[in-house]
């Protein structure tokens, strides 16, 4: 069975390494997860559908709550998208339209 691999997008690399480390070390853990057992077998609290083919990594740390979007592409690739801290309740649109120009532009 081919292993799956997330890869972040050139944009969204600066933007995790913006987050605190204990929120860049729960990314590194979800990551894993999705390699290792795959999207199909990861949920909640890990991770959680947005809309279309958009998806979101779920991160906790001490200074508040961030998320990665992200969507599969070619096969068995996951490429995160955009990485930004949550201050709000709901998935910020500005976000999920940073995310869609950034996987519309790779397409």
């Amino acid at each position: 069975m081919n292993a799956w691999t997330v890869a972040l997008h050139p944009l969204a690399e600066p933007e995790l390494l913006a987050l605190p480390s204990d929120m860049q070390a729960r990314f590194f853990r979800v990551a894993e997860l999705l390699e290792d057992m795959g999207p199909q077998q990861v949920g909640l609290p890990h991770i959680r559908p947005l809309e279309g083919k958009l998806w979101e990594m779920r991160m906790q740390g001490r200074d508040g709550i961030a998320r990665a979007v992200y969507a599969a592409v070619h096969g068995r690739r996951l490429l995160v998208l955009h990485i930004f801290v949550k201050k709000t309740q709901t998935t910020p649109r500005s976000a999920l339209e940073t995310a869609r120009k950034r996987l519309d532009a790779i397409a």
